[in-house]
C-alpha cells in the first residue's frame, strides 16, 4: 500500500530525483513539497494528518530544516519525519533527534538507507 510523502528539499535537481526513488522504488506517493521553512510549516498546518512522513532537508532556500521539524512536533503517532541533509554531523544528527526527528538520512552517502526505511513504512501503513 502505497504512503504519502510530504517533501520539503529547495535544489529541485535533488527534489525530482527524490521523487522518482520515492515513488518507483519505496512504493510511497509525494502529495506535496516546499522549498522553505515558511511554506513547509504553512502546509504542515493546514494539512496535518495528509501525510505519512515528512522528508526535509536541513539547509533550504528560506530559513531551516530545523523550524520544520519543530512544526512536526504535534502529529500522530504514525507520522514520521524524517531528515536528509549533507551536513550529516554527529551534533546534527542529535539536533535533530531532540527536536523530533525519527531518522536521519546523509543525502551523499545514505539514500539507500533512505529508501529501505520508506520501504518499511510503506509496509506497515
Amino acid at each position: 500500500m502505497t504512503f504519502k510523502t510530504y517533501l520539503v528539499e529547495d535544489n529541485p535537481v535533488i527534489r525530482d530525483n527524490l521523487v522518482g526513488f520515492l515513488e518507483d522504488i519505496a512504493d510511497a506517493t509525494v502529495i506535496a513539497h516546499a522549498s522553505g521553512e515558511a511554506e513547509a510549516v504553512s502546509w504542515l498546518r493546514k494539512h496535518r494528518d495528509s501525510s505519512d512522513v515528512a522528508i526535509v532537508d536541513l539547509f533550504l532556500d528560506q530559513g531551516n530544516g530545523l523550524g520544520v521539524v519543530d512544526a512536526c512536533r504535534k502529529r500522530s503517532a504514525h507520522q514520521k519525519v524524517v531528515v536528509l541533509s549533507n551536513y550529516a554531523t554527529p551534533d546534527m544528527r542529535a539536533r535533530s533527534k531532540a527536536m523530533g526527528a525519527d531518522a536521519f538520512f546523509d543525502k551523499s552517502a545514505e539514500i539507500d538507507l533512505l529508501l529501505d526505511y520508506c520501504e518499511k513504512l510503506s509496509r506497515t501503513n
